[in-house]
């Protein structure tokens, strides 16, 4: 799976990595307050110009917020269901309760993917271990797969107060496909002797973030596949964002991690 990452996962992007072996792609995290709204500029991130099978990523906290976008939400033919994020560790989100904040809001968690459940949409759910080391010793985020039912959670295996920095804990997963839920995993995965490893742990996918803004293709690498050259994948990602008019902040971002290095200061959701 591709991950949502604010300011990059534009159609254009989700594209080049379908075609290079993403089985599923998801929109930036999208807040379904502007939504509920009629926010433009929110509703620009709906943007569907293909057929790349896509997940949209919500950051919800108000039901009534939830119900009034889904009356006026229409399905694109590529959208395959709706994706909460509860792991999102900015400041500013965890300050209103939301991201890391709610994988301890149980409850909460439940009333929101009901709503979606009675529109009738496919919903999973992004997380990380808790909002910082004391909630995940608890392990609230065990908490939250057992007692939820969704179609499958992404398990992002740092906390909320990690960084990048701290290696992700891969330990966690067994228990958590004990539950019997199924379970993806997140989190520094740019190998297929990763893949491997997470794979006897009972995970059923992976999800790539920053190594796959720094090669789209690198689904087919960790697939065995051929993969093209960085040169060939900025030449398609060009004209794929000439072809579905993407707005300038993400050729800039794209186009400037592609192939880099350098540490990426973009936000994944």
């Amino acid at each position: 799976m591709s991950a949502p990452i604010e300011d990059v996962s534009d159609n254009a992007f989700r594209t080049l990595c379908f075609k290079y072996g993403a089985d599923l792609t998801f929109t930036e995290m999208i807040r379904v307050e502007g939504l509920s709204k009629n926010n433009a500029a929110t509703w620009s991130r709906l943007d569907f110009h293909d057929l790349t099978p896509t997940m949209i990523q919500l950051m919800a906290g108000k039901e009534y917020s939830l119900k009034k976008f889904l009356s006026m939400f229409k399905p694109h033919e590529s959208f395959e269901g709706f994706n909460f994020n509860l792991g999102c560790p900015s400041p500013d989100i965890i300050r209103i309760g939301q991201g890391s904040a709610m994988i301890k809001r149980i409850s909460k968690t439940k009333k929101l993917v009901d709503i979606i459940n009675k529109a009738g949409y496919p919903v999973s759910i992004k997380m990380r271990l808790g909002l910082n080391k004391f909630e995940k010793d608890k392990k609230v985020y065990l908490n939250l797969i057992k007692e939820v039912d969704v179609d499958f959670f992404i398990l992002h295996a740092r906390y909320g107060s990690q960084t990048y920095n701290d290696a992700p804990d891969y330990s966690v997963y067994q228990e958590c496909c004990e539950t019997g839920k199924i379970i993806i995993a997140n989190g520094d995965i740019d190998s297929k002797e990763k893949v491997e490893r997470l794979r006897s742990t009972g995970v059923k996918g992976v999800m790539v973030g920053r190594a796959s803004v720094k090669n789209p293709a690198i689904f087919n690498v960790l697939k065995g596949k051929p993969a093209p050259s960085i040169d060939e994948l900025k030449k398609e990602y060009i004209e794929l964002a000439e072809r579905y008019n993407a707005p300038f902040r993400y050729r800039k971002n794209v186009l400037k991690h592609l192939g880099s290095d350098e540490k990426m200061n973009i936000i994944f959701g």
